[in-house]
């Protein structure tokens, strides 16, 4: 009973990680994570086919093994919503960039402080 609804909890997890993916300022490898728990408890092989995928099995592997964002990670996790709330502030403009500036800096602040 419990394994079709934890693949499909993976599935949706999955699909989130794809839409972060493409949003700058929605991450991708928390919804992988989420997705990979998920698959352990209701299908193997779609937890391994996420963990040997080359772009996010070793970030994945990285945090499940040892707690920790690599540098780069957190470089390219902060400047994708620095340039989120950048677009913000060009499309929406006052008051709601205030939101994507205080995701950055709460959020930002987070990421930087975190072990690598």
């Amino acid at each position: 009973m419990r394994r079709p609804i934890f693949k499909g909890l993976g599935i949706f997890a999955v699909g989130l990680g794809a839409i972060g993916a493409v949003l700058p300022i929605m991450p991708t490898v928390p919804f992988l994570l989420l997705a990979v728990y998920f698959f352990a408890r209701s299908s193997p092989e779609l937890e391994q086919k996420i963990l040997d995928h080359p772009h996010w099995g070793p970030q994945v592997k990285d945090w499940r093994d040892r707690r920790a964002i690599s540098r780069s990670s957190k470089t390219m996790a902060i400047g994708a919503m620095a340039a989120g709330a950048v677009f913000t502030w060009y499309t929406l403009g006052h008051p709601w960039y205030w939101i994507s500036i205080g995701i950055l800096v709460f959020c930002g602040s987070w990421i930087a402080t975190r072990n690598e």
